[in-house]
């Protein structure tokens, strides 16, 4: 696309040369560019793109987007804000991919990676070919792309979305954190449907209060349009009417608004739930009928993820027995509740318990079906919100028989005074603390005897740990695995 066709999307821009190039790429950071990119100096968290557009130069960007005064030889179009700027010409360039997709936004504190591997099972099972963009990487059959945040930047979300239609794509769900909300990155995405989980305490290290952490959320739901067609579009906004925030992003959209939960009232309720070790049984009561399900998730929290995407779902206007049977089918999710077994005569769990919350949900579920003692390891990331520390911390010793505080993510803060800040929620409480994540797992399968279950929280998914600025391998799946074959024989 020539760059004169690229800036037609821009209401208002200052370019200081008449140059037309053709550009073959949108690029942000500096160590990507290639031959007939376009390069935006985005002005973010920790860098500055203007300090780049030199490099970007040399490496063969063939125009610039920019802020604020370059010294460069290539054209520099100048606007007041680069990323707002991003957004609506990746939108452009990409031909608005999402204007003929059916597209899903799951936000909230919890649950939404699960859910959108909920979503994609019953439309996949429903003939609705659909891509996953989120946590674990955006993919769509066999193509996958790692990411670096929930939700990516603006420009690679549009690429991939572009990507998935053209490989056949009908619908996209994709997870959208309140960072991403906040920062901009689904500008331009035209949602057909708004999914809320809940809302608990994470993110305060960029919101700044609880409050601002809900109104960020909030932009999804009023990004769903304010317009009601006849040409068959689809918007609905789907709230968990047991949290009391879905009644402020209930007045944030104008879409219809489709409920979903336990202890309410709702268009999609959950009753009779019953919990067991190998999963989860309920009914499932909407439109005056009620319907079995018998699931292999656990938990209670695990009941609202499948309410939300089966009310999702139900916008398509899927089949109930369908969207069930679907649902009836997953094994379950990387890294959320999963259990690591080898041979052992006790049971770990994996979970990406990483809030408050989410740790005391994953207790509590354990609690349900636990018959001997409950072992928890727990740690909390490094240069993220401090205040969930101890916290985390008193949750962990409240719920178990043996609680182990050590590392997770430390990245640039010292794992000791990590440890310390958790360690101040638990004074005078009995608690192990072992720094070391490989070693406190260890301790943890050493401790268990036979029918005891073993959380280790935090990381859930993830293949690496962060130390420093540098990715180390380490999976704690791969790593109970090996320590139990290594004690037991097995």
């Amino acid at each position: 696309m020539k760059l004169s066709k690229c800036l037609e999307i821009l209401p208002d821009f200052r370019k200081d040369r008449a140059a037309d190039p053709e550009v073959s790429d949108l690029v942000i950071d500096s160590r990507l560019v290639t031959q007939g990119s376009l390069f935006f100096c985005i002005k973010g968290h920790h860098a500055d793109g203007h300090q780049y557009a030199a490099q970007a130069e040399q490496k063969g960007a063939v125009a610039i987007v920019a802020q604020d005064k370059l010294s460069v030889s290539v054209p520099v179009i100048y606007v007041n804000d680069t990323h707002r700027a991003l957004a609506m010409i990746s939108d452009h360039y990409y031909a608005h991919p999402s204007h003929s997709l059916h597209l899903i936004g799951v936000t909230g504190t919890n649950g939404k990676t699960t859910i959108t591997y909920l979503v994609q099972a019953i439309q996949e099972a429903a003939g609705i070919s659909t891509g996953v963009i989120g946590t674990m990487g955006m993919h769509y059959k066999d193509h996958f792309s790692p990411v670096d945040n929930t939700t990516p930047e603006v420009h690679l979300i549009q690429k991939n979305l572009a990507a998935m239609k053209k490989q056949g794509a009908a619908s996209v769900v994709m997870e959208t954190s309140s960072n991403a909300l906040y920062d901009g990155r689904v500008r331009g995405c035209d949602f057909n449907v708004a999914i809320f989980t809940n809302l608990t305490e994470d993110h305060l290290d960029l919101h700044g209060s609880m409050k601002d952490y809900m109104y960020a959320k909030s932009l999804l739901f009023s990004q769903l349009g304010n317009h009601y067609s006849e040409d068959g579009e689809i918007k609905a906004a789907v709230l968990n009417v047991d949290d009391k925030v879905s009644n402020v992003y209930k007045q944030m959209t104008a879409a219809p608004v489709i409920t979903y939960g336990i202890d309410h009232e709702a268009d999609f309720r959950a009753t009779s739930i019953r919990i067991t070790p190998s999963g989860t049984s309920f009914s499932l009561v909407t439109g005056g009928e009620t319907y079995p399900v018998a699931m292999k998730l656990i938990g209670r929290f695990s009941v609202y993820n499948v309410l939300a995407a089966i009310a999702a779902c139900s916008v398509k206007g899927l089949k109930m027995s369908g969207m069930i049977q679907a649902i009836e089918q997953v094994k379950g999710v990387p890294g959320r509740f999963e259990t690591v077994s080898a041979g052992q005569d006790f049971t770990v769990i994996v979970d990406y318990s990483h809030t408050p919350d989410s740790l005391k949900n994953a207790l509590s579920t354990i609690k349900e079906f636990a018959k001997k003692k409950i072992i928890t390891v727990v740690g909390c990331g490094g240069d993220r919100e401090r205040g969930k520390r101890p916290v985390m911390a008193k949750i962990a010793v409240d719920h178990s028989d043996l609680a182990i505080l050590t590392s997770d993510n430390p990245r640039t803060e010292d794992p000791e005074a990590i440890l310390q800040e958790m360690a101040a929620g638990v004074k005078g409480m009995a608690y192990k603390k072992i720094t070391d994540r490989k070693q406190a797992i260890r301790y943890a399968i050493s401790h268990a005897g036979t029918g005891d279950i073993i959380l280790i929280a935090g990381k859930g998914h993830e293949t690496y740990q962060i130390i420093g600025t540098v990715k180390h391998h380490f999976d704690d799946r791969e790593i109970a695995k090996q320590i139990i074959t290594e004690l037991t024989g097995n």
